[in-house]
């Protein structure tokens, strides 16, 4: 703190004002990215059998993957296939009925998985 200067000094007001205005921006992004996410049922599966195998072919799937194909989303209907950004996120999970929390990008047909469990 500089000789003089003050907690009510113009140079303090500014400093708090600006540092409020970060923390309200702060919030509005974080507000912003949680309102894009969205609520998904559905298996995963893997690029090659799609949604042929959707709840009833987890052995394949974990072996196609384990072969190097990647894992997908198929759609609580069997009928949108999804690729996903994070194939990290559900690793555990091949083959089973999951719900998850993820941004979904229409344009590229994929999805950021944000969280998984399995579906009851």
């Amino acid at each position: 703190m500089k000789v003089g200067t003050t907690f009510d000094s113009p140079e303090v007001h500014v400093k708090k004002i600006v540092a409020g205005m970060v923390l309200a921006f702060s919030a509005i992004a974080v507000t912003a990215n949680a309102a894009d996410a969205t609520k998904l049922n559905g298996w995963i599966s893997d690029s090659m059998c799609g949604a042929k195998h959707a709840g009833t072919g987890a052995a394949c799937v974990k072996k196609c993957v384990e072969g190097g194909m990647k894992p997908v989303f198929v759609d609580e209907a069997k009928k949108a296939v999804w690729s996903i950004d994070n194939p990290d996120a559900v690793k555990n999970f091949y083959g089973d009925h999951v719900k998850v929390t993820a941004s979904v990008d229409a344009a590229k047909k994929s999805v950021h998985i944000d969280s998984i469990a399995a579906a009851k």
